[in-house]
C-alpha cells in the first residue's frame, strides 16, 4: 500500500488514536501481536468510532503501513470506510466479524519542526480540529436532545420558575397552579390588609374596598413556555413574580382610598414649643404627607392578596425645624421664661409681668438652619401689663372743630406722653432667660397731637361749601342715623386726604350702640342690625356732592327708593366683623381743610361739609329711560308682607361745577344709573 501519509505521534500525552475497520481482534483472530489491545464496535453502518490504543501496542505497529481511509462527515462524528478483509486462512474457522488486514509497517514518527508536529503538509494539525468539531457536535446534540425533553414534558403548564403572590406553580398545570393558588391565598382574601404609608401604619378590609381575585386570568399573565433556550436553562435558576390579577367595584374601591387619604394625609407640623397656661411644652416636628392615589391604587391591586403589608407611595413636605431645635428652644428659652414674674419699672409707678403673661406673649418661629427663634408678641405683654402703668402716661387730643352757635370754632388740642413700649421690651428676650434680676424699665416719650391747634386754624374752615338732609325714617332707623352721625360729627379732612365712611365707623354692631332695624333684601322687606344707616349715607353723599368734592367710591341701591332722588343715592354694607363690602368714600382735593358737621333730629339728618368754598354745583337729572315691568312673586313665608312691586329704569344726573368767583363752568360729571325692577309680592299665607 503506497505511503502517503503518516499518523502523528503526540508529544502531551502517550497514546495515539488509529482508524480502525469493523471487527474484533483476539487471539482466534490470528493477531498474536496485538492481543488484547484493540476493541470496537460496530454501528449499524458497519462502521466503528474512534479507538483507543494502549503506548506499547502502538510501538508494535510502528512498522505497519495503514492504507489512507475514505472520511465521511454526519452531525455527530466521523468514521471511516471498510478495507476489503483477506480470505480465510485455511481450515481455520469463518469469524462473526470481519477481520484486520495485514500487518503494514507502521507511520514514521513526525520530525520535529514540522507543521504543528504533523507530517510535512500539516495534516496533525487538521486531525486535532476535526477532533475539536467531533466534542463540540456531541455536546450540542446532547443540548438539544435536552432541550426538546424538557420542551416536551413542560408543554401546558405554567412556566418554571412563576410565582403569584408569594406562592410558587412554575412547572405545574394550570389546573393545578390554579388549585394551589386557591388553597394558599383563598385564606388571605378575608384578613385584613396591613399597609405602611410614609409615618401611618393602619389595615383595610379588603371586602369592604370591594376586591376579589381573578383565578383564572392571574395564571393567563403568566404566559406560555418560553422557547428561548437560555430562558429555559436560566428560569431553573430565578423566579419571577406575576402578581395577581384583581376584580374590583370602581364606588367601593375609590370609597376605600378615600378613607386611606383621611387616615394618611397630614400638614407638616413645625417644631415648636407652646404653653399651656404657664407651662411650656415641646411639639416635635411632623412632616407632612399626601397619598399618591393613583400609584397607591395599583399597589393595591396587584399586591392585596400577598399577605405581606403594603407600602403604599406618599408625597411627602419638609419642616423647617428639627427635634433638637425644639429640646434647646425648651430648655433654653421657655422654661426659663416661665420660672418668675418680671418687674416693670415705671414712672412713679411699678407693674409686674406675670408667668401667665410672659407665656401669653412668648412666641417661637422657625429659624435658619432648622433653629427655633423666639418672639415676643408686643401687643400680648402690653394687654398683660399696661394697665398697672397707665395712670403714668398721659393721653394727647388731636384738635376738633365744633359747632357753637352755628359757627364752627377750634377746640385746642393737647400733647399726650406714654411708654415707648418697642423701646422698653428690647431687652425682655435677654431678661427672660435669667433666674435673677428679672426686671426692666419703662421708656416714655412725648406723642404730638395729630392735628393741633395751629393746623386746625390754618385749615381755613370758615363756610359751609355743600349741605343736604333727608326725612322720613322709622324710629329704629332714626337710632342707628343717630349713632353714625354722632361719629361722624367733627371729623376733619385735611388737604389730600379721603374720607371713608366704614372706615371711620369701623363695626356699626350692638357693642357701639346700634340696633336692628328695617333694611331691603332681595327686593323684600326685612331687618338687621345697623338698619337706616344707608340714609345717612344718601345724606351725607350728596352733601360733598354739592361741596365740588371728588367722589371715590359710591354705589346706588339695586332698587330705587322714592324718598331719595334719582340717580343720586348711596348704600352701604358691612359684614358682621366690620369689614367693608360697600363702602362710601370722598377724597378732599381743595387746597383746604373740610370739617363735617351732623344734625340730627328724631325726623331728618342733614349733614354740613365746612371748608373754603371753590364752586356752586348745580344736578341736572334727566328722564326716566328704559322701562322694565316689574314681575310677580308668590311667597309663603310667615313674615311676607305684599308689595306692588316698582318699575325699573335708567337715568343720568350730571354735576355741573362752576367756579365761585367767576362763574364759569369748570367740568361736567354725567353719570347714568339702572333700577332694577321690583317684583309684585303676593303672600300666600293659607297654602
Amino acid at each position: 500500500m503506497p505511503q502517503d501519509r503518516q499518523w502523528p505521534q503526540s508529544d502531551a500525552e502517550q497514546t495515539e488514536f488509529i482508524p480502525v475497520v469493523s471487527g474484533r481482534l483476539d487471539d482466534d483472530a490470528g493477531g498474536g501481536d496485538v492481543h488484547g489491545a484493540v476493541h470496537g464496535t460496530v454501528d449499524a453502518a458497519g462502521v466503528t468510532d474512534e479507538l483507543r490504543v494502549p503506548p506499547q501496542q502502538a510501538q508494535q505497529a510502528e512498522q505497519t503501513q495503514v492504507q489512507e481511509p475514505t472520511r465521511f462527515q454526519t452531525e455527530r462524528t466521523q468514521f471511516i470506510e471498510h478495507p476489503q478483509a483477506p480470505p480465510p486462512p485455511p481450515g481455520g474457522v469463518q469469524p462473526t466479524q470481519t477481520a484486520m488486514p495485514p500487518q503494514q509497517p507502521p507511520p514514521q514518527p513526525p520530525e520535529h519542526g514540522t507543521p504543528e508536529h504533523g507530517g510535512a503538509d500539516g495534516s496533525g494539525k487538521k486531525w486535532y480540529r476535526r477532533r475539536g468539531t467531533l466534542i463540540a457536535g456531541a455536546a450540542l446534540g446532547a443540548l438539544a436532545l435536552l432541550y426538546g425533553v424538557d420542551l416536551l414534558v413542560s408543554q401546558g403548564s405554567v412556566p418554571r420558575g412563576v410565582t403569584v403572590a408569594g406562592v410558587d406553580v412554575g412547572g405545574m398545570s394550570e389546573q393545578n397552579a390554579e388549585q394551589k393558588l386557591r388553597d394558599e391565598i383563598e385564606p388571605r382574601l378575608t384578613q385584613p390588609v396591613q399597609y405602611a404609608a410614609g409615618d401611618v401604619q393602619a389595615e383595610f378590609d379588603p371586602k369592604m374596598a370591594g376586591l376579589s381575585l381573578d383565578w383564572g386570568a392571574t395564571l393567563e399573565q403568566a404566559g406560555d413556555q418560553p422557547l428561548n433556550p437560555i430562558t429555559r436553562f436560566l428560569s431553573f435558576f430565578d423566579t419571577e413574580e406575576i402578581g395577581v390579577v384583581t376584580s374590583a367595584e370602581p364606588n367601593q374601591l375609590e370609597t376605600a382610598m378615600g378613607d386611606l387619604q383621611d387616615k394618611i394625609d397630614h400638614e407638616p407640623v413645625e417644631g415648636t414649643v407652646k404653653f399651656e397656661g404657664a407651662t411650656p411644652v415641646a411639639v416635635e416636628p411632623k412632616q407632612g404627607q399626601q397619598l399618591d392615589v393613583e400609584a397607591a391604587k395599583q399597589v393595591v391591586l396587584s399586591h392585596w392578596a400577598s399577605g405581606n403589608q403594603l407600602d403604599l407611595p406618599v408625597e411627602v413636605t419638609p419642616v423647617r425645624t428639627s427635634a433638637e431645635a425644639v429640646r434647646i428652644a425648651l430648655e433654653e428659652v421657655a422654661k426659663p421664661a416661665v420660672s418668675s414674674s418680671v418687674l416693670v419699672r415705671g414712672d412713679g409707678k411699678d407693674g409686674t409681668l406675670e408667668t401667665e403673661e410672659i407665656a401669653a406673649g412668648l412666641s417661637f418661629e422657625p429659624g435658619e438652619g432648622g433653629t427655633l427663634t423666639p418672639k415676643i408678641n408686643q401687643e400680648k405683654i402690653v394687654e398683660g401689663v399696661g394697665p398697672e402703668l397707665a395712670s403714668t402716661e398721659q393721653e394727647g387730643k388731636d384738635a376738633e372743630i365744633v359747632f357753637t352757635g352755628g359757627k364752627p370754632t377750634v377746640e385746642p388740642s393737647q400733647h399726650g406722653r406714654g411708654i415707648k413700649w418697642d423701646k422698653t421690651l428690647a431687652p425682655l428676650l435677654d431678661v427672660l432667660k435669667r433666674k435673677d434680676n428679672r426686671e426692666i424699665v419703662a421708656q416714655y416719650e412725648d406723642k404730638p397731637a395729630k392735628i393741633t391747634t395751629e393746623e386746625a386754624e390754618k385749615l381755613g374752615i370758615k363756610e359751609v361749601i355743600g349741605e343736604f338732609t333727608t326725612t322720613g325714617f322709622a324710629s329704629d332707623s332714626g337710632v342707628n342715623i343717630k349713632v353714625v352721625a354722632q361719629e361722624v360729627n367733627g371729623a376733619i379732612v385735611k388737604p389730600g386726604d379721603t374720607f371713608s365712611l366704614n372706615g371711620h365707623t369701623g363695626p356699626r354692631g350692638k357693642e357701639q350702640g346700634y340696633v336692628e332695624a328695617g333694611i331691603i333684601e332681595n327686593g323684600q322687606p326685612g331687618r338687621a342690625v345697623g338698619g337706616g344707616i344707608s340714609q345717612f349715607a344718601t345724606t351725607l353723599y350728596n352733601a360733598y356732592y354739592f361741596a365740588g368734592m371728588k367722589d371715590v367710591a359710591h354705589r346706588e341701591h339695586s332698587y330705587y327708593i322714592s324718598r331719595y332722588p334719582a340717580g343720586r343715592e348711596a348704600t352701604v354694607f358691612q359684614n358682621p366683623d366690620g369689614s367693608s363690602v360697600i363702602d362710601l368714600s370722598f377724597k378732599n382735593d381743595s387746597e383746604t381743610g373740610v370739617a363735617i358737621q351732623t344734625i340730627w333730629t328724631p325726623s331728618s339728618i342733614t349733614v354740613k361739609l365746612w371748608g373754603t368754598k371753590r364752586y356752586n354745583v348745580e344736578s341736572v337729572t334727566g328722564d326716566r329711560t328704559n322701562f322694565v315691568q316689574p314681575g310677580t312673586k308668590h311667597v309663603s313665608a310667615d313674615n311676607c308682607q305684599p308689595s306692588g312691586g316698582a318699575v325699573g329704569f335708567s337715568i343720568t344726573d350730571t354735576r355741573i361745577l362752576r367756579d365761585a368767583s367767576s362763574g364759569q363752568v369748570v367740568r361736567k360729571e354725567p353719570r347714568t344709573v339702572k333700577y332694577d325692577a321690583r317684583d309684585k309680592i303676593v303672600c300666600n299665607k293659607g297654602d
